[in-house]
């Protein structure tokens, strides 16, 4: 994609959407980096639905370390592979608590040496809850990155590397925010809604989605 088409590209996604935001429901730093390490396989609306009476409980990593490993598996049971969640979740809070006075660390590279947290989740909570201009490649991302043309790539950390290189000043603090959203809801895997796309005519991706007949209701 062109550079003048990338800027067009998010000029119209921050059109639409000026403050975009993570759908998962936190109180806090530590909350949020919780919640990632939750939403691994998992939606946000299962996360939100498991964490809202979790999180009236639990506030900081030293209430997560008193809850214990069985007291959190009852809060999070309807999570995909929760028993591992669990075990890293008490995991890194036991480390946060040791050697970090129980505060979430400001540092990409710390972060994920964290039991239950990869780079993606890294990107998240520094992009998130610090400001930082990272760029979380899930795998709506991927798919948006590689289906539009706007950041092709073999992996998640070429499409990473290409968005960082790429992406525009005025849009890269919130950038991988939109590219979610808009694969979530628009760029879609399996059929993706091209016909009301914003950015149809930008997008690379050829077999465009014809609307459905009852297009003005769906929309």
């Amino acid at each position: 994609m062109k550079k003048d088409d990338i800027f067009e590209f998010y000029r119209r996604l921050a059109e639409l959407n000026p403050a975009p935001r993570t759908e998962l429901e936190y109180g806090n730093d530590y909350q949020l980096l919780v919640a990632v390490v939750l939403s691994a396989q998992a939606t946000d609306v299962g996360v939100n639905k498991a964490t809202r009476a979790l999180f009236r409980e639990v506030r900081t990593p030293a209430q997560m370390v008193a809850l214990g490993e069985e007291g959190l598996k009852q809060h999070i049971k309807t999570i995909g592979l929760f028993n591992a969640k669990a075990k890293n979740v008490i995991a890194l809070s036991e480390i946060l608590v040791r050697d970090f006075g129980g505060e979430v660390p400001k540092d990409r590279d710390i972060l994920t040496t964290l039991p239950g947290v990869g780079r993606k989740t890294a990107n998240v909570v520094m992009n998130t809850a610090f400001g930082a201009e990272t760029f979380a490649v899930d795998t709506h991302i991927f798919r948006v990155g590689n289906r539009t043309g706007l950041a092709p790539g073999k992996n998640p950390l070429e499409v990473e590397r290409k968005l960082e290189k790429q992406t525009p000043a005025p849009f890269r603090r919130d950038a991988h925010h939109w590219l979610i959203l808009h694969g979530r809801y628009i760029c879609k895997a399996r059929k993706p809604e091209c016909w009301r796309c914003p950015v149809s005519d930008l997008c690379r991706y050829k077999p465009k989605t014809p609307a459905p007949a009852n297009a003005s209701k769906a929309a």
